[in-house]
């Protein structure tokens, strides 16, 4: 049991970590175009995100694959630049969630190789890799709700007050989410 608790919290505090800001960049770009109204399409697009983090963690911590730790750390925020560009450049009323599903699977694999080495350390001497990858899945999927809750609360704030039009709004938060990410991008140069 203190196991499961362990790389819950694990889970938890990877997504929630200031540290890893990618994390919360991510969520922003895929959720800042909702609103409360959609939280059974954000939760499940969040939800197929974990997924595919949770399989390639899988992948690395059975030493199955592993793709080469430079090409995923820039991956990474070019996953979250692609992302922002779509939001700038498609109209989210038309939404297209087989699209944003299977974007937020492949991406969520990128994602969970760029922790894949560490949580690989961390398991490396366990008899089961099983509890701690369930644990983990838990911790960073409660998170990453946590996350998008915020974000849901802020949109529905901004909407209320109509201060600034939703469509600038989107575009505005994008930018700013690619300018971030590009300095990601840089610091890796």
């Amino acid at each position: 049991m203190y196991d499961l608790i362990f790389y819950l919290e694990l889970g938890l505090l990877h997504v929630l970590d200031w540290n890893a800001i990618d994390h919360m960049l991510f969520l922003c770009a895929l959720t800042i175009v909702y609103n409360f109204k959609d939280f059974k399409t954000v939760f499940w697009i969040v939800t197929f995100f974990t997924f595919g983090h949770t399989f390639s963690l899988i992948l690395s911590a059975f030493d199955l694959f592993k793709p080469p730790s430079q090409l995923i750390e820039f991956l990474i925020p070019t996953t979250i630049i692609v992302t922002s560009l779509y939001n700038i450049l498609y109209n989210k009323n038309s939404k297209n969630n087989f699209f944003e599903y299977t974007f937020s699977v492949f991406f969520g694999l990128i994602h969970g190789f760029g922790f894949g080495n560490y949580f690989e350390m961390l398991t490396d001497s366990l008899d089961t890799k099983i509890i701690p990858l369930i644990g983990f899945a838990i911790g960073v999927e409660l998170s990453q709700l946590i996350v998008v809750l915020g974000i849901l609360v802020i949109n529905t704030i901004l909407k209320m007050l109509n201060l600034i039009s939703r469509t600038i709004y989107i575009k505005i938060v994008s930018v700013i989410i690619i300018l971030l990410s590009l300095n990601l991008i840089y610091q890796m140069i």
